[in-house]
C-alpha cells in the first residue's frame, strides 16, 4: 500500500474515532433515509449535537 493511501486511511480512521466526521456521516444518513426533510448546515448540526449531549440530568449519583 502506498504511503499516501495508508496515511489517508489512518487519517480517516482517526476522524471517525474522534467524531470529527460526524457531520459527514449525518449528511450521508440524511440523504439516504430522510431526503424529504431539511438538512442542517454544519453550525446548526453542531449546536443541535451540543444541546443533545449536554441537556438533561448529568450526575454520578
Amino acid at each position: 500500500m502506498p504511503m499516501r493511501a495508508w496515511w489517508q486511511q489512518v487519517r480517516s480512521w482517526l476522524r471517525e474515532l474522534t467524531g470529527d466526521d460526524a457531520y459527514e456521516r449525518y449528511v450521508q444518513h440524511h440523504q439516504q433515509h430522510h431526503p424529504d426533510q431539511v438538512l442542517l448546515n454544519r453550525q446548526q448540526f453542531y449546536l443541535a449535537e451540543q444541546q443533545r449531549k449536554w441537556s438533561g440530568v448529568k450526575r454520578c449519583c
